[in-house]
């Protein structure tokens, strides 16, 4: 390592460890407040599908949904002469908890890279952002892909973070089965879309109409719902690429492409990470990950066995689906 890298790396360790009024950042700390929120807004900031969803800090490990947005209709009239009038909730509270699991955002950065970082004068600003896009595109690739919160993680085996946590398309399958449709009808396996003989409907626009019968029914024409779906699973006419100057390959993983035409009326978006086969309809402010307040742990430490620094990172998260009743989830999509 450079003489100029060390000093940078320093600095930047040195500027860790006050911000969080920690006597050095090469110890395990609790990240302060103020900064856990600030990294919060920042990597929600650093992807395209979390600017759209709720981040939102809890202070139990496990608990009722918050019951973001708004439920069913409260409009009614009451005979008084019988009996008193009634409230209805307005939030979306079901019953479902939430559990916020520990997940663990540990990573590297060699020496030679940082040798080349060294001369920006933006150094660490490079550390932080690499540190924050990959944090941001993980928690997106949980939401849609998390099926179970394993005690040991493996990446070979699980290369979309299937095992970290349970996402959002998880939860509907567990809590509301009867808003998952996997299966054109009973027996057949799948949902067959297109002209050959035994499909189940001719297009993608009849397949996303029929679902939203799915859905409460005072969700059906709500002008906030998206068809969430795989890059793939689209035909290039409905999502035309921009020619426009490249954005880094991880920011550009990050983005939602949204489609110029609707599916069912429903407006189309492609969503990075997306499970190719699927479509999720819901709103983005359905969508929510919950994190547990004072529980983001931090160590930045140099590894010279290595010839890298590590950063050890973990916080305590949930991902949430606060209406069932405005999400349905279609799998198991074959196009013929």
């Amino acid at each position: 390592m450079h003489a100029i890298t060390r000093q940078a790396v320093s600095a930047y360790a040195s500027q860790l460890a006050t911000l969080n009024s920690v006597p050095s950042a090469g110890e395990k700390f609790t990240v302060a407040p103020t900064v856990a929120q600030t990294l919060e807004t920042k990597i929600q900031e650093s992807a395209d599908v979390l600017k759209r969803i709720n981040i939102v800090p809890v202070r139990e490990q496990q608990g009722a949904k918050l019951g973001l947005g708004i439920g069913g209709p409260a409009a009614s009239r009451t005979n008084t002469k019988l009996k008193d009038r009634a409230t209805r909730d307005l939030s979306t509270l079901d019953g479902t908890q939430y559990h916020c699991f520990q997940t663990n955002f540990d990573t590297h950065l060699d020496y030679a890279k940082l040798d080349m970082w060294a001369k920006f004068k933006d150094f660490q600003t490079r550390v932080r952002d690499a540190l924050v896009i990959r944090q941001a595109l993980d928690r997106t690739m949980i939401g849609f892909n998390g099926v179970t919160a394993a005690a040991e993680t493996d990446i070979a085996a699980n290369p979309m973070l299937q095992d970290v946590n349970k996402g959002w398309l998880q939860q509907l399958r567990e809590t509301a089965p009867e808003r998952v449709m996997d299966e054109g009808a009973a027996g057949a396996g799948a949902i067959k879309v297109g002209d050959a003989a035994g499909a189940h409907y001719k297009n993608l626009d009849a397949l996303v109409m029929d679902a939203l019968n799915l859905l409460d029914p005072w969700f059906h024409n709500d002008t906030s719902l998206v068809a969430m779906v795989g890059r793939d699973l689209l035909h290039d006419k409905y999502f035309p690429m921009v020619n426009v100057k490249q954005a880094p390959t991880e920011q550009l993983a990050a983005q939602v492409i949204m489609g110029q035409k609707a599916i069912g009326n429903v407006t189309a978006a492609a969503v990075p990470f997306f499970p190719g086969a699927s479509i999720l309809i819901t709103s983005w402010d359905n969508l929510s990950i919950y994190w547990q307040e004072e529980t983001r742990r931090r160590m930045f430490t140099d590894n010279a066995k290595r010839d890298r620094y590590e950063n050890y990172e973990s916080v305590n998260e949930a991902y949430v689906v606060e209406n069932l009743g405005k999400a349905v989830l279609l799998e198991n999509i074959e196009l013929a």
